[in-house]
């Protein structure tokens, strides 16, 4: 069960070592682009070039998708980047319902533990296999990698990794509960108090935008940590009181104390445009104007003159 390219890399693995896929469920096709031309989900794609039985339910508690699931007769459910599912869906099969989630669970539990981590300053990150239960996220542990992350990964790096790793991961955790060698560890033996515990709740637009006002090393990391999806932004304004929508997609932190106010700018005009914060700067590398594509920072001053006299919006 899985829908974005996250989870196809899981299910070629299972494909490719033998495994009978009995069925892959995945969402709804649904129109995209300017033409709503009908596009399948990446899971889709891969499963029908495999020539796999496909469901792809609009409600998961439907009588007749419920029937569908129990025909298809599996012993084992995979759940990758798919929906939260009800009790008598993950309760279904005989060997139970596992779910693959993009951090070392209990830590960032949620719907965007990448971005989180990255954003948090987290220095490494990871892969865990659970059994799905009520609660979402807490399930017993069954299997987890670490990965580090390194100070200029950003959050599709780490995306791409944890991808390749979370698929060696399923297939070992699949290898061993065939084999019947699993060892499930209850997440509340892994801390003594929630408030342990950080959290990767779902991201929106009004939460993406920068607050230069914080130290540049916040700033920083919030960049990376949004970039390339759904991308940090912020508001430029001129002299004139006119206010660019910009997207921030790469930049660099730099420790310089001085007396601007932060949103302030300081550029040569031609290769640099830094933003002072409360502690330094932030030097953009790399940004969009809507409806234009994305552009490195000399490319965009070569177009577009700034000065001092332009800066960035601090609510």
């Amino acid at each position: 069960m899985g829908t974005p390219d996250f989870a196809v890399e899981s299910l070629k693995q299972l494909v490719e070592n033998g495994y009978n896929i009995a069925g892959v469920v995945t969402m709804p096709d649904k129109p995209a682009g300017r033409g709503h031309k009908i596009q399948f989900s990446p899971v889709k794609e891969y499963a029908m070039a495999q020539g796999l039985t496909i469901l792809q339910p609009e409600k998961l508690k439907a009588e007749s998708f419920i029937n569908e699931l129990k025909a298809l007769n599996a012993d084992l459910q995979i759940v990758i980047a798919f929906r939260m599912l009800p009790e008598v869906v993950w309760a279904m099969p005989r060997l139970g319902t596992f779910n693959l989630h993009a951090s070392l669970l209990p830590q960032y539990r949620g719907a965007a533990p990448i971005n989180r981590a990255i954003i948090n300053g987290e220095k490494e990150t990871g892969i865990t296999t659970f059994f799905i239960t009520h609660e979402i996220d807490t399930g017993k542990i069954i299997q987890q990698e670490k990965i580090p992350v390194g100070e200029t990964d950003n959050a599709g790096i780490i995306h791409d990794k944890l991808m390749f790793k979370g698929a060696e991961l399923v297939l070992q955790t699949v290898d061993a509960i065939v084999r019947g060698d699993i060892h499930p560890k209850p997440q509340h033996e892994l801390y003594s108090s929630e408030n342990e515990l950080k959290t990767a709740p779902k991201i929106f637009k009004e939460t993406c935008k920068i607050n230069f006002a914080s130290p540049t090393g916040d700033v920083y990391n919030f960049i990376r940590g949004l970039s390339p999806y759904p991308a940090a932004w912020t508001e430029m304004k001129n002299p004139g009181g006119e206010i660019t929508h910009v997207k921030v997609y790469e930049s660099e932190k730099i420790s310089e104390a001085h007396d601007l106010a932060p949103g302030r700018i300081r550029t040569d005009g031609k290769k640099v445009l830094d933003v002072a914060t409360s502690d330094g700067y932030i030097r953009l590398k790399s940004f969009q104007l809507p409806g234009k594509k994305r552009l490195p920072v000399e490319d965009f001053l070569r177009g577009f003159r700034i000065d001092e006299t332009f800066y960035f919006i601090i609510d």
